[in-house]
Protein backbone atom coordinates (compact mmCIF):
# COMPACT_ATOMS: atom_id res chain seq x y z
CA UNK A 1 0.00 0.00 0.00
CA UNK A 2 2.98 2.18 0.25
CA UNK A 3 3.35 2.60 -3.06
CA UNK A 4 -0.26 3.15 -3.92
CA UNK A 5 0.19 5.77 -1.63
CA UNK A 6 3.00 7.56 -2.99
CA UNK A 7 1.50 6.93 -6.42
CA UNK A 8 -2.06 9.24 -5.19
CA UNK A 9 0.28 12.01 -3.54
CA UNK A 10 2.30 12.31 -6.65
CA UNK A 11 -0.66 11.64 -9.01
CA UNK A 12 -1.85 14.50 -7.30
CA UNK A 13 0.99 16.82 -7.31
CA UNK A 14 1.57 16.62 -10.67
CA UNK A 15 -2.19 16.73 -11.50
CA UNK A 16 -2.68 20.19 -9.76
CA UNK A 17 0.17 21.45 -11.27
CA UNK A 18 -0.57 20.46 -14.72
CA UNK A 19 -4.11 21.93 -14.73
CA UNK A 20 -2.50 24.83 -13.76
CA UNK A 21 -0.17 24.88 -16.42
CA UNK A 22 -2.78 23.66 -18.94
CA UNK A 23 -5.38 26.62 -18.22
CA UNK A 24 -2.38 28.91 -18.89
CA UNK A 25 -1.28 28.08 -22.20
CA UNK A 26 -4.81 27.19 -23.45
CA UNK A 27 -6.08 30.93 -22.27
CA UNK A 28 -2.51 32.40 -23.70
CA UNK A 29 -3.44 30.27 -26.82
CA UNK A 30 -6.50 31.27 -27.13
CA UNK A 31 -5.89 35.16 -26.77
CA UNK A 32 -3.53 35.01 -28.91
CA UNK A 33 -6.03 33.79 -31.75
CA UNK A 34 -8.21 36.57 -30.85
CA UNK A 35 -11.06 34.32 -29.02
CA UNK A 36 -13.15 36.65 -27.01
CA UNK A 37 -12.44 37.20 -23.41
CA UNK A 38 -15.88 35.87 -22.02
CA UNK A 39 -15.00 32.57 -23.99
CA UNK A 40 -11.87 32.51 -22.49
CA UNK A 41 -13.01 33.11 -19.29
CA UNK A 42 -15.93 30.41 -19.41
CA UNK A 43 -14.34 27.93 -21.03
CA UNK A 44 -10.72 27.71 -20.35
CA UNK A 45 -10.58 29.29 -16.81
CA UNK A 46 -14.12 28.02 -15.73
CA UNK A 47 -14.29 24.58 -16.61
CA UNK A 48 -10.37 24.12 -17.59
CA UNK A 49 -10.56 24.40 -13.36
CA UNK A 50 -12.49 21.22 -13.30
CA UNK A 51 -9.86 19.35 -16.13
CA UNK A 52 -8.52 17.13 -13.35
CA UNK A 53 -12.10 15.71 -12.58
CA UNK A 54 -13.00 15.12 -16.37
CA UNK A 55 -9.50 13.18 -16.57
CA UNK A 56 -9.88 10.94 -13.18
CA UNK A 57 -13.51 10.20 -13.58
CA UNK A 58 -13.33 9.33 -17.37
CA UNK A 59 -10.30 7.19 -16.41
CA UNK A 60 -12.33 5.75 -13.55
CA UNK A 61 -15.68 4.92 -15.90
CA UNK A 62 -12.58 3.69 -18.54
CA UNK A 63 -10.99 0.95 -15.44
CA UNK A 64 -14.27 -0.09 -14.50
CA UNK A 65 -14.45 2.26 -10.85
CA UNK A 66 -17.87 4.07 -10.95
CA UNK A 67 -17.96 4.97 -7.83
CA UNK A 68 -14.82 6.63 -7.93
CA UNK A 69 -16.18 8.51 -11.14
CA UNK A 70 -19.05 9.35 -9.04
CA UNK A 71 -17.32 10.10 -5.87
CA UNK A 72 -14.60 12.54 -7.57
CA UNK A 73 -17.43 14.49 -9.65
CA UNK A 74 -20.60 15.53 -6.53
CA UNK A 75 -17.28 15.30 -3.89
CA UNK A 76 -15.31 18.03 -5.99
CA UNK A 77 -18.50 20.09 -5.95
CA UNK A 78 -19.11 20.20 -2.38
CA UNK A 79 -15.51 20.74 -1.75
CA UNK A 80 -15.84 23.90 -3.86
CA UNK A 81 -18.63 24.82 -1.91
CA UNK A 82 -17.79 24.01 1.68
CA UNK A 83 -14.34 24.06 1.80
CA UNK A 84 -13.04 26.69 -1.55
CA UNK A 85 -16.24 29.41 -1.15
CA UNK A 86 -16.41 28.87 3.00
CA UNK A 87 -12.37 29.39 3.01
CA UNK A 88 -12.19 32.17 0.64
CA UNK A 89 -15.33 34.19 2.61
CA UNK A 90 -13.73 33.56 6.20
CA UNK A 91 -10.67 35.26 4.68
CA UNK A 92 -11.89 37.83 2.90
CA UNK A 93 -16.06 38.22 2.48
CA UNK A 94 -17.15 37.36 -1.27
CA UNK A 95 -19.35 40.40 -2.72
CA UNK A 96 -21.30 39.43 -5.57
CA UNK A 97 -22.25 42.55 -8.02
CA UNK A 98 -22.32 40.06 -11.57
CA UNK A 99 -25.74 39.70 -13.41
CA UNK A 100 -24.08 36.71 -14.93
CA UNK A 101 -23.20 34.68 -11.65
CA UNK A 102 -26.64 35.76 -9.95
CA UNK A 103 -28.99 33.78 -13.12
CA UNK A 104 -26.38 31.01 -12.93
CA UNK A 105 -26.65 30.07 -9.21
CA UNK A 106 -30.66 29.28 -9.46
CA UNK A 107 -29.55 27.15 -12.71
CA UNK A 108 -27.12 24.84 -10.61
CA UNK A 109 -29.64 24.78 -7.97
CA UNK A 110 -31.73 23.08 -11.03
CA UNK A 111 -29.20 20.94 -12.45
CA UNK A 112 -27.99 19.65 -9.19
CA UNK A 113 -31.99 18.57 -8.73
CA UNK A 114 -31.91 17.29 -11.91
CA UNK A 115 -28.43 14.97 -11.13
CA UNK A 116 -30.56 13.48 -7.93
CA UNK A 117 -33.99 12.86 -10.01
CA UNK A 118 -31.15 11.08 -12.38
CA UNK A 119 -29.58 9.13 -9.27
CA UNK A 120 -32.92 8.00 -8.47
CA UNK A 121 -33.09 4.59 -10.18
CA UNK A 122 -29.37 3.34 -8.61
CA UNK A 123 -27.65 3.91 -12.10
CA UNK A 124 -26.62 6.04 -14.76
CA UNK A 125 -26.98 4.81 -18.29
CA UNK A 126 -26.47 6.14 -21.28
CA UNK A 127 -29.59 7.64 -22.00
CA UNK A 128 -29.01 9.68 -18.79
CA UNK A 129 -25.15 10.57 -20.25
CA UNK A 130 -26.81 11.92 -23.16
CA UNK A 131 -29.33 14.31 -21.11
CA UNK A 132 -26.44 15.54 -19.10
CA UNK A 133 -24.31 16.50 -21.85
CA UNK A 134 -27.22 17.84 -24.33
CA UNK A 135 -28.40 20.23 -21.34
CA UNK A 136 -24.46 20.68 -20.44
CA UNK A 137 -24.14 22.09 -24.40
CA UNK A 138 -27.18 24.12 -24.39
CA UNK A 139 -26.62 25.60 -21.17
CA UNK A 140 -23.28 26.57 -22.77
CA UNK A 141 -24.55 28.17 -25.83
CA UNK A 142 -27.64 30.07 -23.38
CA UNK A 143 -24.09 31.42 -21.17
CA UNK A 144 -22.33 32.59 -24.10
CA UNK A 145 -25.57 34.99 -25.75
CA UNK A 146 -26.02 35.75 -21.50
CA UNK A 147 -22.63 36.91 -22.05
CA UNK A 148 -22.67 38.58 -25.08
CA UNK A 149 -26.04 40.64 -24.09
CA UNK A 150 -23.71 41.60 -20.74
CA UNK A 151 -20.66 42.94 -22.20
CA UNK A 152 -20.47 45.58 -18.99
CA UNK A 153 -20.68 43.06 -16.65
CA UNK A 154 -18.24 43.03 -13.76
CA UNK A 155 -17.44 39.53 -13.96
CA UNK A 156 -15.97 39.78 -17.53
CA UNK A 157 -14.45 42.90 -16.55
CA UNK A 158 -12.42 40.66 -14.11
CA UNK A 159 -12.06 37.89 -16.58
CA UNK A 160 -10.35 40.46 -18.86
CA UNK A 161 -8.02 42.12 -15.97
CA UNK A 162 -7.10 38.18 -15.21
CA UNK A 163 -5.94 37.41 -18.77
CA UNK A 164 -4.15 40.64 -19.09
CA UNK A 165 -2.15 40.01 -16.23
CA UNK A 166 -0.76 36.59 -17.56
CA UNK A 167 0.78 37.71 -20.58
CA UNK A 168 2.38 34.68 -22.65
CA UNK A 169 4.42 34.54 -25.95
CA UNK A 170 2.03 32.16 -28.65
CA UNK A 171 4.85 29.54 -28.45
CA UNK A 172 5.26 29.16 -24.45
CA UNK A 173 1.65 28.94 -24.53
CA UNK A 174 1.58 26.23 -27.31
CA UNK A 175 4.27 24.42 -25.29
CA UNK A 176 2.68 24.70 -21.86
CA UNK A 177 -0.80 23.44 -23.45
CA UNK A 178 0.48 20.40 -25.13
CA UNK A 179 2.94 19.24 -21.70
CA UNK A 180 0.08 20.38 -19.14
CA UNK A 181 -2.59 18.18 -21.16
CA UNK A 182 0.35 14.89 -21.03
CA UNK A 183 0.89 15.55 -17.70
CA UNK A 184 -2.80 15.81 -16.89
CA UNK A 185 -3.90 12.32 -18.47
CA UNK A 186 -0.42 10.89 -16.93
CA UNK A 187 -1.00 12.02 -13.52
CA UNK A 188 -4.74 10.68 -13.47
CA UNK A 189 -3.99 7.58 -14.52
CA UNK A 190 -1.41 7.23 -11.41
CA UNK A 191 -3.70 9.02 -9.58
CA UNK A 192 -6.60 6.20 -10.11
CA UNK A 193 -4.37 3.32 -9.81
CA UNK A 194 -3.18 4.74 -6.31
CA UNK A 195 -6.68 5.48 -5.24
CA UNK A 196 -8.12 2.10 -6.08
CA UNK A 197 -5.05 0.43 -4.10
CA UNK A 198 -5.85 2.19 -1.14
CA UNK A 199 -9.20 1.50 -1.30
CA UNK A 200 -9.14 -2.33 -1.60
CA UNK A 201 -6.36 -2.10 1.04
CA UNK A 202 -8.13 -0.29 3.75
CA UNK A 203 -11.44 -2.50 2.89
CA UNK A 204 -13.17 0.56 1.74
CA UNK A 205 -15.33 1.89 -0.77
CA UNK A 206 -14.03 3.89 -4.10
CA UNK A 207 -16.82 5.99 -3.38
CA UNK A 208 -15.30 7.52 0.33
CA UNK A 209 -11.51 7.68 -1.49
CA UNK A 210 -13.33 9.85 -4.15
CA UNK A 211 -15.46 11.92 -2.21
CA UNK A 212 -12.24 12.98 0.48
CA UNK A 213 -8.63 12.18 -0.76
CA UNK A 214 -9.64 12.73 -4.47
CA UNK A 215 -12.05 15.30 -4.43
CA UNK A 216 -10.07 17.65 -2.22
CA UNK A 217 -7.00 16.99 -4.61
CA UNK A 218 -9.06 17.75 -7.62
CA UNK A 219 -10.59 20.86 -5.78
CA UNK A 220 -7.42 22.29 -5.39
CA UNK A 221 -7.20 24.24 -8.52
CA UNK A 222 -10.44 26.13 -7.71
CA UNK A 223 -9.04 26.87 -4.17
CA UNK A 224 -5.72 28.41 -5.74
CA UNK A 225 -7.74 30.25 -8.32
CA UNK A 226 -9.84 31.59 -5.53
CA UNK A 227 -7.48 32.78 -3.59
CA UNK A 228 -5.59 34.78 -6.38
CA UNK A 229 -8.87 36.43 -7.25
CA UNK A 230 -9.78 37.46 -3.79
CA UNK A 231 -6.80 39.05 -3.28
CA UNK A 232 -7.34 41.64 -6.57
CA UNK A 233 -10.32 41.72 -5.32
CA UNK A 234 -12.71 39.96 -8.39
CA UNK A 235 -14.95 38.18 -6.25
CA UNK A 236 -17.15 37.60 -8.30
CA UNK A 237 -14.65 35.69 -10.62
CA UNK A 238 -14.13 33.30 -7.37
CA UNK A 239 -18.11 32.63 -7.34
CA UNK A 240 -18.55 32.50 -11.38
CA UNK A 241 -15.36 29.73 -11.36
CA UNK A 242 -17.19 27.58 -8.16
CA UNK A 243 -20.62 28.13 -10.19
CA UNK A 244 -19.00 27.22 -13.89
CA UNK A 245 -17.55 24.07 -12.27
CA UNK A 246 -20.13 22.79 -10.54
CA UNK A 247 -21.75 22.83 -13.88
CA UNK A 248 -19.52 21.29 -15.53
CA UNK A 249 -18.80 18.41 -12.74
CA UNK A 250 -22.54 17.55 -12.91
CA UNK A 251 -23.19 17.74 -16.52
CA UNK A 252 -19.83 16.79 -18.37
CA UNK A 253 -17.58 15.07 -15.98
CA UNK A 254 -20.84 12.54 -14.84
CA UNK A 255 -22.22 12.81 -18.19
CA UNK A 256 -19.06 11.37 -19.92
CA UNK A 257 -17.99 8.88 -17.49
CA UNK A 258 -21.55 7.47 -18.04
CA UNK A 259 -21.17 7.85 -21.76
CA UNK A 260 -17.96 5.72 -21.31
CA UNK A 261 -19.61 2.89 -19.43
CA UNK A 262 -22.78 3.22 -17.64
CA UNK A 263 -22.57 3.89 -13.85
CA UNK A 264 -23.83 1.82 -10.88
CA UNK A 265 -24.70 4.49 -7.98
CA UNK A 266 -24.55 3.51 -4.42
CA UNK A 267 -27.13 4.21 -2.51
CA UNK A 268 -25.40 6.33 0.32
CA UNK A 269 -23.89 8.63 -2.82
CA UNK A 270 -27.88 10.05 -3.17
CA UNK A 271 -28.97 9.59 0.50
CA UNK A 272 -25.95 11.38 1.97
CA UNK A 273 -23.62 13.14 -0.93
CA UNK A 274 -26.29 14.10 -3.04
CA UNK A 275 -28.30 15.89 0.12
CA UNK A 276 -25.66 17.85 1.70
CA UNK A 277 -24.49 19.09 -2.20
CA UNK A 278 -28.15 20.08 -2.93
CA UNK A 279 -27.83 21.78 0.93
CA UNK A 280 -24.80 23.31 0.19
CA UNK A 281 -26.08 24.74 -3.51
CA UNK A 282 -28.93 26.54 -1.79
CA UNK A 283 -27.25 27.80 1.29
CA UNK A 284 -24.55 29.17 -1.68
CA UNK A 285 -27.61 30.92 -3.47
CA UNK A 286 -29.43 32.30 -0.22
CA UNK A 287 -25.87 33.93 1.18
CA UNK A 288 -25.33 34.88 -2.38
CA UNK A 289 -28.28 36.89 -3.57
CA UNK A 290 -29.59 40.42 -2.50
CA UNK A 291 -31.65 40.15 0.15
CA UNK A 292 -32.77 42.98 3.07
CA UNK A 293 -32.46 45.66 0.61
CA UNK A 294 -28.50 44.68 0.53
CA UNK A 295 -26.15 43.26 -2.57
CA UNK A 296 -25.27 39.38 -2.16
CA UNK A 297 -22.79 39.42 -0.40
CA UNK A 298 -21.18 35.85 1.56
CA UNK A 299 -19.54 36.99 4.80
CA UNK A 300 -16.86 35.35 7.58
CA UNK A 301 -20.37 33.89 9.50
CA UNK A 302 -21.59 32.60 6.50
CA UNK A 303 -18.53 31.37 4.93
CA UNK A 304 -17.49 29.72 8.73
CA UNK A 305 -20.83 27.79 8.36
CA UNK A 306 -20.03 26.49 4.87
CA UNK A 307 -16.67 25.61 6.21
CA UNK A 308 -17.78 23.96 9.44
CA UNK A 309 -20.38 22.08 7.33
CA UNK A 310 -17.77 20.47 5.33
CA UNK A 311 -15.34 19.64 7.79
CA UNK A 312 -17.96 17.82 9.88
CA UNK A 313 -18.90 15.71 6.30
CA UNK A 314 -14.85 15.21 6.11
CA UNK A 315 -14.95 14.18 10.06
CA UNK A 316 -17.95 11.63 9.09
CA UNK A 317 -16.51 10.18 5.97
CA UNK A 318 -12.86 10.23 8.18
CA UNK A 319 -15.01 7.39 10.64
CA UNK A 320 -15.82 5.17 7.07
CA UNK A 321 -12.05 5.76 6.18
CA UNK A 322 -10.51 4.52 9.75
CA UNK A 323 -13.04 1.61 9.95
Amino acid sequence: MLLAALALIVGLIVLVWSADRFIDGASATALHLGVPSLLIGMLIIGFGTSAPELMVSALSALQGNPSLALGNAYGSNIANIGLVIGLVAVLSPITVHSQIVRKELPILLGITLLSGALLLNGQLDRLDAGLLLLVFFALFAWSIVQGIKGRDDVLIGEIDSSLQAHPMPMGKAIAWLVIGLLLLVASSRLLVWGAVDIATALGVSELVIGLTIVAIGTSLPELAAAIAAVRKNEHDLVLGNIIGSGLFNTLAVVGLAAAISPLSVEPALLQRDWVLMLVLTVALLVFALSRRGRGGRINRVEGGCLLLVYLGYLGWLGMHLAG
